[in-house]
């Protein structure tokens, strides 16, 4: 059961957020004024709750209200005949718009932006995905605590936050502290995250991120490839934390793959910055795998191939992108390739129908993701026999051999990362031994 907004919650002296609260199992309505709702369905829906109307008037522009005065008293006499405990509207709220419905209607209300916050708090469960959750809820309630404000001061003073105009002066200060406090967290964890993934290159890995929108199965790709055991669930945003694992098939060029935390359409700037130091990963990565629910209809999939473009080409200007189309095991051929067919067309971009389910045609994914990546280099190594096992050892762990030879000495043939290239020669060198470049 939703809390009532309009009793005062005890934030002030522990630092909790306005709306901090427990929201499961609840019935409510939508309100709209576009006529698509399926995506806030959804959201709803991951977060336990129900929908037992939608109320939609298409127009331009919402009102003070969000919808126009006859529809919004046709809601309050539905809201109080039927038990309604919750409205979800299908945008984001001006703050005067959200505090004109709550006292209007009388029951909490919950725009599309505080509904994926929601979402977001009941996934993050590591420190760094947590933190960025409560900075982007710190940021969302920044403009409704000035309205608040400036309703105290114009001498309304709504039953939450009761205690005036010094309380909530000093709760905004509050806010801005916290969220000085969360960046400062969140660049510590970013410089770790830096150095490690500067040591990954040092030793030979290309990193590859896989992105897309939620529920596409970048997780289950993820575990197919690396062979860990990522949690797979099927509810949005179950990923906010990014997970690195090596390839588990060894090829000519060590691959590091991580999945990200799923992309979602018309999100704000502020919210995709409290997200920084995980879409980075995007940003950082040599190659970046887009993921495509091909299970879905065709125009939700162009939709979402342009919301999530949209989001890599704005956190990286020249990516290398490798599109591919998983769920196919959930179509036919003749589908399959009809869809393939038509994203390509719209896209301009080879793509690729995979499984992440069966493993079909992973073989085709990697090789074009090699194909993006420099080629391996050839070298000819020449070893003395002696006290040289260590360094033989990280030989056959790091590169991939091609020949062994004794006669009198290790003669070795590898193909490896160009990036480990110098690396290599640089150790057989000091370790008394020849190299060269074939």
């Amino acid at each position: 059961m939703l809390s009532n907004l309009h009793d005062p919650p005890p934030f002030i002296s522990t630092g909790k957020f306005i709306w901090e609260q427990d929201i499961k199992n609840v019935d409510g309505i939508i309100l709209s004024i576009k006529k698509d709702t399926k995506e806030l369905r959804e959201l709803v829906k991951s977060l336990g709750h129900g929908v037992k109307k939608e109320f939609i008037q298409i127009r331009e522009k919402p009102t003070p209200y969000y919808l126009g005065k006859g529809k919004i008293e046709e809601i309050k006499e539905y809201v109080e005949k039927n038990n309604i405990e919750a409205v979800f509207v299908n945008d984001a709220l001006r703050p005067s718009q959200w505090f004109n419905l709550e006292k209007y209607l009388n029951i909490p209300v919950y725009d599309r932006i505080r509904i994926i916050l929601e979402i977001f708090a009941d996934r993050a469960k590591r420190k760094e995905a947590q933190l960025q959750v409560k900075l982007a809820k710190l940021r969302y309630e920044k403009p409704f605590v000035r309205e608040l404000f400036h309703r105290v001061k114009e001498g309304e003073r709504p039953g939450f936050l009761g205690g005036g105009e010094y309380v909530v002066a000093d709760y905004y200060e509050m806010i801005k502290k916290q969220m000085r406090r969360i960046r400062e967290e969140l660049k510590k964890i970013e410089k770790e995250r830096e150095i490690r993934r500067g040591k990954r290159k040092g030793w030979g890995f290309y990193l590859v991120s896989i992105a897309g929108y939620t529920n596409a199965g970048k997780s289950s790709l993820l575990n197919y490839l690396t062979g860990e055991k990522v949690v797979v669930e099927e509810r949005v945003f179950s990923t906010l934390s990014t997970k690195t694992s090596k390839l588990k098939v060894k090829g000519d060029v060590p691959l590091l793959f991580t999945d990200t935390v799923g992309f979602i359409k018309d999100l704000p700037h502020w919210m995709i910055d409290a997200f920084h130091s995980t879409l980075e990963e995007i940003y950082l990565a040599d190659v970046v795998v887009l993921l495509m629910d091909a299970s879905e209809e065709l125009d939700e999939m162009k939709e979402k191939a342009f919301t999530s473009l949209k989001e890599i080409y704005g956190l990286k200007e020249r990516p290398n992108i490798v599109i591919a189309l998983n769920k196919v095991d959930l179509l036919k051929k003749e589908e399959i390739e009809r869809k393939k067919r038509e994203m390509e067309k719209l896209l301009g971009h080879k793509c690729i129908p995979i499984s992440a389910k069966t493993g079909e045609n992973i073989d085709l994914l990697l090789q074009e993701i090699y194909n993006i990546l420099p080629p391996p280099s050839k070298l000819e190594i020449k070893l003395p026999m002696n006290n040289n096992k260590e360094i033989i050892e990280w030989i056959e762990e790091n590169t991939n051999i091609l020949e062994w030879n004794l006669d009198g000495c290790l003669k070795i043939k590898i193909k490896c990362s160009e990036r480990l290239k110098e690396k290599i020669i640089g150790r057989c060198r000091k370790a008394g031994g020849e190299v060269r470049v074939i």
